[in-house]
Order: C-alpha cells, then sequence, then structure tokens
C-alpha cells in the first residue's frame, strides 16, 4: 500500500472537499477532482445526468473520496427537489461502480461520505452506534439507499469505508453559519434536541484516517465524542461568535412555516456514538464544543 499517491474526490469543491484536498496535499498526495468543469488544478471531467465519467481518472486513482451529493439543507423540500437530493447520491454512486468494475487497474479503497441521517430525525436521548436501525423519514431513507450503492462498490473487491457525518462545525458556512445569521441566535423548538456535531478539521482528518489506516472498513461515525443540545450548542457558538443569546426556542410552528418538511431536520435530533473510529485508533483534536467552536471564530 506504499504506493498509494492518487487520491481521486468527487464532490471536492465543497466545503468538505476543499478541507480534505488541502490536508492531502499538505501530506504529499496528488489530488484530483472529479467535476463538471476544470476547477481544481487537477481535474477529470463527469457529467452524472448524462451519465458520463473519464475512465482515465479511474485508472490513475489509488483512492476515491465519494462527496458528492445535492445540498440537503439548500433549498426547500418540493418533490423535484427531493428526487435531486436522493438521485445525486445514488446515481452518482452507480456511475463509479459501473467505472471501476470495468477499469483494467481498479482503486484500492473506496471512501464514502454519508449522514446520521441514517439513524431518523429524531432518536430522543438514546446513544445510537452503527449497528442501530435505520429510521424510516425521507433522509433516512435516502442515505439507506446511498450506503446500498456503496456496499455494490465493495462488492468490487475494493477496501470501502463508510464515514456517517455529522453536523460540521465551520466558520464559512454549514450549519453554524445559519444558526447565527438571525442577529440574535436563539435554540430551536424545545433546544433538547440532541445534535451530534465534528470541527470541519476533525472530519478531514478523518477521511484522511481512512485512506492511510488499512484495517479501516465499513461503516463509521463521524462524529465528535460529545454530542450537545440544540441549547448549548446555539448558547456557546453565540458566546463565541459575540452575539446576544436569548433562551427561548424558535416555536416549532414557525420554523415549519419558514421550512416545511425540512424543519424536522432541526427539531429532530440524535445523539450518536464516536465509539468505533476511536477505538479503531482515530484521536480527536476538538473532542470538546467549547475548544471546537473557540477555534473556528479565533
Amino acid at each position: 500500500m506504499e504506493t498509494m499517491k492518487n487520491i481521486l474526490i468527487t464532490g471536492g469543491s465543497g466545503l468538505v472537499g476543499k478541507q480534505i484536498t488541502a490536508l492531502l496535499e499538505q501530506k504529499g498526495y496528488q489530488v484530483a477532482w472529479l467535476s463538471r468543469s476544470t476547477q481544481h488544478q487537477q481535474s477529470f471531467l463527469w457529467d452524472v445526468a448524462k451519465k458520463q465519467l473519464d475512465q482515465e481518472s479511474i485508472e490513475w486513482a489509488d483512492c476515491i473520496i465519494h462527496l458528492a451529493g445535492a445540498g440537503v439543507a439548500d433549498k426547500r423540500w418540493t418533490d423535484d427537489r427531493k428526487k435531486q437530493i436522493l438521485d445525486s447520491r445514488t446515481d452518482s454512486t452507480q456511475l463509479l461502480h459501473e467505472h471501476i468494475a470495468m477499469a483494467n487497474s481498479k482503486p484500492d479503497v473506496f471512501i464514502s461520505a454519508s449522514a446520521v441521517g441514517y439513524y431518523g430525525f429524531n432518536t430522543g436521548t438514546a446513544l445510537v452506534d452503527e449497528a442501530s436501525k435505520p429510521g424510516t423519514d425521507f433522509l433516512a431513507q435516502v442515505v439507506v439507499a446511498w450506503e446500498k450503492e456503496v456496499k455494490k462498490v465493495e462488492e468490487l473487491q475494493l477496501r470501502t469505508v463508510l464515514l456517517r457525518i455529522g453536523i460540521v462545525l465551520d466558520a464559512d458556512g454549514g450549519a453554524l453559519g445559519e444558526m447565527l445569521k438571525p442577529p440574535v441566535a436563539a435554540p430551536l423548538g424545545s433546544g433538547d434536541q440532541w445534535m451530534s456535531w465534528i470541527h470541519i478539521e476533525d472530519l478531514a482528518k478523518l477521511f484522511v484516517f481512512a485512506v492511510e489506516k488499512t484495517t479501516l472498513q465499513g461503516v463509521y461515525n463521524a462524529v465528535g465524542p460529545n454530542p450537545a443540545t440544540n441549547y448549548n450548542l446555539t448558547k456557546v457558538a453565540a458566546k463565541a461568535k459575540g452575539k446576544p443569546f436569548v433562551g427561548i426556542g424558535v416555536p416549532g410552528f414557525a420554523l415549519k412555516l419558514v421550512l416545511g418538511e425540512m424543519a424536522a431536520m432541526v427539531l429532530g435530533g440524535n445523539r450518536v456514538s464516536s465509539q468505533k473510529i476511536q477505538k479503531a485508533g482515530f484521536e480527536f483534536e476538538f473532542p470538546e464544543l467549547e475548544g471546537a467552536v473557540k477555534d473556528i471564530f479565533k
């Protein structure tokens, strides 16, 4: 495995993709993006809708990191948008599978993003782990269908890792940016719902860990070891950002009016365990919420 040097990333231009790219390049890996345009200095072209993919990219890659998928929280969930959210994940994985299957020189490793949405919108206070049952709501069904396609890649005899990502904490976007947009920060709904978060740097390191740790295989939760309630997360983030915080929650019905069905994402919550990845040897740089948020807004 010493020869692992070429890493192909789908969804490389996103928040997480850019962070992973920078970290891999820092460590001396050659990184290329599979993209609809040549944004990265080294890019191969693909177009999922047209079922087109440059076969040379697969032959070139020692490892594929698959992050591509339409943003879940970017737009209101119309029927069309829901179809986009599902298809962008399953169709892209199928396309990769097809091209890996016919490659003369196959990659050694396939690492795919997944999501803690697998467990369902609201798992209450129970601590869920990789062996817990999937939820039945829309997002859970998306993740189940997505993971099913990834498991087909595994059947091609590649070491395959699935990382179920929680709420990514980052200053430049993602959940924190949205939570701190209003002039006054306030919890959402009851504020008691659990949020399983991870600092973006830890998430990037986790992907690199999955590249380098040859014994890593299967499903792992990509969340920090200390989930927080929505109330606490909002309060700590507001303090770090220097924003006023009001402890009265934004009512659920108001969120449903604004967000529609998507409100279930923020009104529910998951308390997700990171034990499995820690037992595999991964160490978090930001295990505590205060330290993580302080670092983000420093």
